[in-house]
């Protein structure tokens, strides 16, 4: 038996926990917040409780085979709901869009966006299903630690069916006609970190994911996955510290032998690094540990940061469904102003979760839970000035597009945004969604999985295989099984 320390309690700590302690180590999580989570905690105010990061919950498949990987059955831990439609899209033409459920009724809608709009919707999704089934079964638990890696004939076959030289933009645009039908399928890539015309087209794959395997709700909010995390990781004696910030990392030799916490030494047989990798290796190492320079991480491109709003509404607000994206400007100037000229969005597309249209625990009766979500560029001012400008750009256009009245309705409001990622997460430039899936920072060109430091490894959004609720998981599962290789 081993005994390990887990630096951070996010989804990818929380699996890597889980897988090894369900293996017999000691294991020892330290978290600087008050619960388990990550960017999916949770917060209550005024009678709401509000999901402070991630709401798209999509892969349930995935994230049901990592419970039963551990032995364990997902649904003994919390419920889901596939949500019908799985969100509405607002136009500058002050009509919506629903997506709905059902494969025949989306075939219908792509219909009715040009001439044969579904048989080509069902050509598209037949090529996403490929790039999915490949980088999910192929190459998403792959370590990035050696070319060798990709570099297997097999692997090699697999990866001509992934479109890497394409770009997403495209893909869809040499499909389809309409700008409706081309919005829709460009928005999954909307949070990968560059325009779609540069993300390569094997991410239409999330495409399959959205429209074919749907969009769920967990029972009791997003943090109910971080929850079932934590109580298996429990049941395997796994050992929790909460408020307790991690302030070094020990070394003899050339091993990571423990951690500095709250002026506390804790020694360890390896750690583990699921906070940020830019923050524990620039700031918790001695700089001879180093695998990268400071120059390094300032010339990776980053995928966006956020300007969040949590809003308590004393009503119900009709025109909302559950998940809701405002596509009433342009696109391709509201990417400009995040990825080519980083500056505050002009007129901003947003997203608008109202969690209490299918969750009743979330709002008092006849209230409306909402969080309001603005894409923006990573270190960004962050002035509160500004979030009220741009509060003020949501709030008129909400009540725009609804047709009634939200303003003077609003009894809670509370905003995060790039100070708030440094504070709580020490997110390298504020980053909301890690770095960008360009092709020059795919797979092995991601910063490595193992430290310079022996007995060091990382896991989470910054390393492989990236951002994302299933790949956060995903990367807690690749750091563990590296460590229990290497020891």
């Amino acid at each position: 038996m081993k005994k390990i320390g887990i630096i951070g309690a996010g989804l990818s700590s929380l699996y890597a926990a889980c897988y090894l302690a369900k293996r017999g180590h000691s294991v020892s999580v330290f978290e600087k917040n008050k619960m388990p989570g990550g960017r999916s905690q949770y917060f209550k105010a005024e009678g709401f409780t509000f999901d402070m990061g991630p709401s798209w919950y999509w892969m349930p498949e995935v994230i049901d085979r990592l419970f039963e990987e551990l032995d364990e059955k997902r649904s003994d831990y919390f419920q889901l709901t596939r949500l019908d439609p799985a969100y509405q899209v607002f136009w500058d033409d002050l009509t919506s869009t629903v997506i709905p459920m059902k494969h025949d009724e989306l075939v219908t809608l792509f219909d009715s966006f040009e001439t044969n709009g579904g048989e080509k919707l069902n050509r598209f999704l037949k090529d996403a299903r490929v790039k999915y089934e490949t980088a999910m079964g192929s190459f998403i638990e792959s370590p990035g630690l050696k070319v060798g890696e990709l570099l297997k004939p097999k692997l090699l076959r697999e990866a001509l069916k992934l479109d890497v030289l394409k770009s997403v933009e495209k893909d869809i645009a040499n499909r389809f006609s309409s700008d409706k039908a081309r919005n829709i399928l460009n928005f999954p890539v909307l949070f990968l970190g560059e325009r779609p015309s540069k993300i390569p087209a094997m991410y239409t794959l999330m495409n399959y994911a959205d429209l074919e395997l749907g969009t769920w709700y967990p029972e009791g909010g997003m943090n109910a996955l971080a929850q079932g995390l934590e109580a298996v990781a429990k049941k395997y004696g796994v050992a929790f510290h909460y408020e307790s910030t991690v302030e070094q990392v020990n070394t003899e030799g050339n091993k990571a032998n423990g951690l500095q916490v709250n002026g506390k030494l804790f020694t360890f047989d390896a750690v583990v690094a699921g906070a940020d990798y830019n923050f524990v290796e620039q700031q918790l190492l001695p700089e001879k540990f180093r695998r990268y320079s400071s120059n390094y991480w300032d010339k990776r491109k980053m995928a966006p940061s956020s300007l969040i709003f949590y809003l308590g509404v004393n009503k119900s607000i009709s025109k909302l469904d559950h998940h809701n994206l405002f596509f009433d400007e342009l696109l391709e100037d509201h990417g400009k102003e995040i990825y080519d000229n980083p500056k505050w969005p002009t007129k901003p597309l947003f997203y608008v979760c109202a969690p209490s249209k299918t969750d009743t625990n979330v709002a008092p009766q006849g209230h409306e839970n909402l969080m309001v979500l603005i894409p923006i560029a990573p270190d960004l001012e962050d002035e509160q000035e500004i979030r009220e400008h741009y509060l003020n750009i949501v709030l008129d256009r909400m009540e725009k597009h609804c047709g009634e009245e939200i303003r003077s309705h609003l009894i809670y409001t509370n905003s995060f945004c790039v100070k708030d990622f440094k504070s709580a997460y020490n997110s390298f430039k504020g980053n909301a969604y890690g770095l960008a899936n360009t092709l020059r920072q795919t797979a092995n060109l991601k910063p490595k999985i193992k430290s310079k430091l022996k007995n060091l490894y990382f896991c989470g959004q910054l390393t492989v295989p990236g951002p994302g609720i299933p790949p956060s998981l995903i990367s807690g599962k690749i750091a563990a099984k590296q460590l229990l290789i290497d020891l």
